[in-house]
């Protein structure tokens, strides 16, 4: 077991709208609240807070300079303020909880970009040139108060660079010393949402959806930086940020991809894209830094490309090219898009995943060619590729899945033959072949136990060597394959023989990969059955013999509990359950 340690976040997080600030408050007990934010947003909180609003700050300035704080608390002291309403950016949050820190009083913050600090017991402050990073629970927000209308108007620029610093808290959550399975999932969601967002954004800033989903991104990232230690990026962005004054959410959208490389993350290559793509500074030059300024400084190599926007080597991303094929799918219609989409986004996420090389994929499209090359009217080798990956069985398994209340369905296999003979009930339909003896009875009812007269059963089955009639070039015509009706009490009588244990075909491509991963080709001993009738699902499935062999290895992964049944005695009884086809 993989020991970790995560403690949940205890701050209050409501998404809804500017309007209840007032109410919030009220939840925290606050009379005399000092309001912290521009004219622009904190004007409207202002009108939220009414007769609870003490006094207001305006100057509250980027890496929160310990001067302001200072002026600051002196506007605390004298309106005798009990809690502070933030609402902007970073620095209005960051200016709360330094007044928090030196006072413990509440604070409600209200984002309007996607910092994501307003999650975070961490406070980084600027005093003579120099900044400082301190992480205590004293600065942690009670409440985190999210209006997505309030980042509509948000500069495109702006938000790019914010909605990339929230992205670099959750990449830096999964790498963090301290990681553990919540923040893993956590980030996970948070890169999801924010790579999804920010390019959509940036084509329209007005899309609500888009702004939720950064939204949200930016919630889920902060809460990761909470919980794990801050890592490289963010010692490297504060050291930057505070000795040369440089602007904080650009500073991580610029060095968030080449810090990733530098770390050897996979997805580095996408986060250059991504940023790329994105209406802001590429490099640290257009922030106005000069190599000579990191001369000295560690991780110089690493400043240095980001400097001059040098792109280190990294995996390329194929996002671009996914996207381009499944953008070709969009005039087709609604299942076949979907289909399709997820097919191809599989497929290049297999292929990406597993670094695919070109004599690998030769040799995949060569088993494909092998595969269709063998297949015959008789012999269908596809068929016996998915079951043997067990697709066949999964898609078995969701059809399934719709009629509980039926007889378990299974697999078709690759030896159903379209039209067997009909034949009267009471036939022997092994005609003589070698083998013990089978009195077949069999009931079809619906799912409220009453008879279904007249349905058509196909039944289909090995010989007692393990063969198929169309394995056997010197049957003549069809044998151990009928198709029958039951009566008027849905009953059907035959006569057979024990099915018995065999392998599939195994001298084509599907065999050859068995033998590659050690698995044996054989299926456990069973009666196949299609029971049809207008009106009703078709019921495909099988009847294996209890206590046959390879009941828990079966090939095809075919055998379920409900389809183990007694053959002793040379005798079957069994009663299938069919629905309407409405169910």
């Amino acid at each position: 077991m993989t020991s970790f340690t995560y403690a949940a976040n205890p701050v209050r997080v409501v998404f809804g709208s500017l309007d209840a600030v007032g109410a919030e408050a009220d939840l925290l007990g606050l009379r005399r609240v000092l309001l912290v934010g521009r004219p622009r947003y904190a004007d409207r909180a202002a009108e939220a807070l009414g007769p609870r609003l003490a006094a207001r700050f305006e100057d509250a300035a980027m890496h929160t300079p310990v001067d302001v704080t200072e002026r600051a608390l002196k506007v605390v002291a004298e309106y005798d303020v009990d809690g502070v309403v933030a609402i902007g950016g970073g620095s209005a949050t960051g200016l709360a909880k330094a007044i928090a820190l030196r006072t413990g009083l509440p604070q409600l913050i209200v984002p309007t970009t996607y910092a994501g600090s307003e999650l975070t017991s961490v406070l980084g402050q600027t005093e003579d040139g120099r900044k400082t990073t301190q992480r205590t629970p004293e600065v942690r927000p009670e409440t985190v108060l999210y209006d997505v209308e309030l980042t509509l108007s948000l500069p495109a620029a702006v938000s790019a660079a914010s909605g990339l610093n929230a992205l670099a808290h959750a990449v830096e959550a999964r790498y963090a010393p301290d990681a553990n399975p919540m923040t893993d999932l956590l980030a996970a969601e948070a890169v999801k949402l924010l790579t999804s967002a920010l390019p959509r954004i940036a084509k329209d800033p007005s899309d609500v959806d888009a702004r939720t989903d950064a939204l949200r991104g930016a919630w889920l990232a902060g809460t990761c930086l909470d919980a794990v230690s801050m890592g490289l990026h963010h010692r490297l962005c504060h050291f930057l940020g505070g000795k040369f004054g440089l602007p904080h959410a650009e500073t991580h959208a610029v060095l968030l991809p080449y810090v990733m490389a530098h770390q050897g993350l996979e997805d580095a290559g996408e986060i250059f894209e991504l940023a790329a793509s994105l209406p802001i500074p590429h490099s640290l030059a257009e922030l106005g830094l000069t190599e000579a300024d990191i001369a000295d400084e560690p991780e110089a190599d690493l400043l240095r490309a980001a400097i001059t926007g040098t792109r280190p080597a990294a995996p390329p991303s194929l996002k671009a090219l996914t996207k381009q094929v499944v953008d070709s799918f969009a005039a087709a219609p609604d299942r076949i898009r979907e289909l399709l989409t997820d097919l191809v986004e599989t497929l290049h996420g297999y292929a990406i995943r597993t670094d695919l090389t070109q004599d690998e994929w030769e040799y995949a499209i060569g088993f494909l060619t092998r595969a269709g090359h063998i297949t015959t009217d008789t012999r269908q080798e596809f068929i016996l590729l998915s079951d043997t990956l067990g697709v066949s069985s999964v898609v078995d398994v969701l059809t399934n899945s719709r009629t509980p209340d039926t007889t378990p369905s299974a697999v078709l296999g690759p030896f159903y033959v379209e039209g067997p003979p009909e034949t009267p009930q009471g036939a022997d339909i092994a005609e003589g072949l070698p083998g013990t003896p089978l009195w077949t009875v069999i009931r079809v009812t619906d799912t409220q136990d009453q008879p279904v007269p007249d349905a058509i059963v196909d039944v289909w089955q090995s010989n007692e060597d393990g063969f198929y009639d169309v394995q056997l070039p010197d049957v003549d015509g069809p044998v151990l394959r009928a198709r029958f009706r039951t009566d008027a009490e849905g009953r059907l009588r035959f006569r057979t023989i024990v099915p018995s244990a065999y392998p599939i075909p195994a001298d084509g491509p599907v065999g050859q990969m068995l033998d590659a991963v050690g698995r044996h080709p054989y299926r456990a001993p069973h009666v196949h059955f299609m029971i049809a009738k207008p009106g009703y699902r078709t019921l495909i499935t099988q009847l294996f013999v209890a206590g046959g062999e390879y009941l828990d290895s079966d090939t095809v992964f075919g055998v379920k509990e409900g389809l183990i049944v007694d053959f002793a005695e040379q005798r079957l009884e069994f009663t299938f359950r069919i629905s309407g086809s409405s169910a």
